[in-house]
């Protein structure tokens, strides 16, 4: 259960975090069009009309769940954050993170993974979610101007620095398993800075 849930709850909090949960569960389940109101009311143990006191529609519903997953990714992957360190130790603390969080609760990075190439995913006021990671931002910024990384787009940067953990941690059950070995872990991030660094 995500961050946002983890304090003492009342009833409402309760209500809204059993709804959290439903909506992640049966969307990676069943999928968004499947996951209905209904659906996710019987699943988190709460009338269909519950949700509307909550929220509007469906469609808030699920965008709520992937803001708050969003949230607590960006304090996660920024835990222990200190930019006064070299480009390459931040990046690295940045990128384990992330690595970790994702593989202790794959089942929520399904869910955004599974929203961000959905119709839902224009609904999502990006420009403040993008503000929880300007720090990491910053910091590849500034590895451009210290022409200490290279000077490209940023999504192809984070396509180079972080894709390479979602293939690691979410592997198609075609592949073969990947040894998380902390020797395998390291040789990733290596490979990974390698790829953005001049």
């Amino acid at each position: 259960m995500i961050v946002y849930f983890r304090t003492m709850r009342t009833k409402d909090e309760e209500k809204r975090a059993a709804l959290f949960e439903a909506t992640v569960k049966l969307v990676n389940e069943i999928g968004f069009v499947a996951s209905s109101v209904s659906k996710i009311a019987k699943e988190a143990g709460v009338s269909p009309a519950t949700i509307y006191v909550y929220y509007k529609n469906k469609e808030e519903l699920l965008v709520s769940a992937y803001s708050n997953i969003k949230l607590d990714l960006s304090k996660a992957v920024l835990q222990d954050f200190d930019d006064t360190l070299p480009i390459r130790d931040i990046l690295k603390k940045v990128w384990l993170n992330m690595f970790r969080y994702i593989l202790e609760n794959i089942e929520y990075f399904r869910f955004i993974q599974q929203f961000a190439h959905s119709p839902y995913g224009s609904m999502v006021d990006r420009e403040s979610l993008e503000q929880h990671f300007v720090q990491i931002r910053n910091v590849l910024e500034r590895g451009i101007e210290q022409k200490i990384i290279k000077n490209v787009d940023r999504h192809i940067l984070s396509a180079f620095l972080y894709h390479p953990i979602t293939f690691l941690t979410n592997p198609p059950s075609t592949r073969e398993p990947f040894e998380l070995s902390e020797e395998n872990i390291e040789t990733a991030f290596n490979l990974a800075w390698d790829a953005i660094k001049l």
